[in-house]
């Protein structure tokens, strides 16, 4: 693939994060590029076509940032807390509208959405539940099913404008109170005295 079709579909992709998709025109694109719209044409055939493969390759890179993440990861709490750290960073460039124009015009874009979110993440906290029950971090008896899938919807809740309105609520601020939710609702004893110390050591580097 070329280096002007990257450079294309990159930089739609930021405007879509900072703006949602509906709010960003072809002419905006081309604009942000200093290149024709006709150029664009020559390579996208339409904005859904662009937009599903922005996803594509943002997927791409998710998966690429999250599993080394994972690897560098010693034990289940650490996972999570990283992730933590991961989606907070991706999330200060999103626009909360972004997954609600994906759902109602991108079909295409928002079905490979729904395929990463409920194989690749899923797979991802079951593992690291599961992990984190054998390690003694999290309670033997947490339903390992019931809360991947508890997570991965409380991810694109916060997405949800009638719920959080964007005006009312900081976006990155309600994904990480309902992740420490999330985490703290499964622990064990010997868990929540490792999520603090990690906690108390996190902001007295950021201090």
């Amino acid at each position: 693939m070329s280096d002007l079709v990257e450079k294309i579909s990159q930089t739609a992709y930021e405007l879509f994060h900072r703006f949602g998709i509906r709010s960003v025109s072809m002419d905006d694109i081309a604009r942000e590029l200093s290149i024709s719209k006709k150029t664009i044409y020559q390579y996208f055939k339409d904005k859904d076509e662009m937009v599903t493969h922005g996803v594509m390759r943002h997927i791409e890179r998710e998966i690429n940032e999250f599993t080394g993440v994972l690897e560098k990861s010693n034990n289940a709490v650490l996972e999570l807390v990283n992730l933590s750290t991961c989606i907070k960073r991706n999330m200060k460039k999103i626009n909360p509208s972004m997954l609600f124009d994906l759902q109602k015009f991108h079909p295409e874009a928002w079905t490979k959405w729904l395929e990463f979110k409920n194989d690749f993440i899923k797979k991802t906290v079951l593992e690291v539940i599961r992990r984190g029950k054998k390690e003694g971090y999290f309670r033997s008896d947490v339903n390992e099913e019931m809360m991947a899938i508890y997570r991965i919807e409380t991810i694109e809740l916060t997405f949800n404008q009638t719920i959080f309105p964007q005006h009312e609520w900081d976006f990155v601020e309600v994904q990480l109170a309902l992740m420490d939710h999330f985490l703290r609702g499964m622990m064990t004893i010997k868990g929540i005295e490792y999520y603090e110390e990690l906690h108390n050591s996190i902001n007295n580097e950021n201090i």
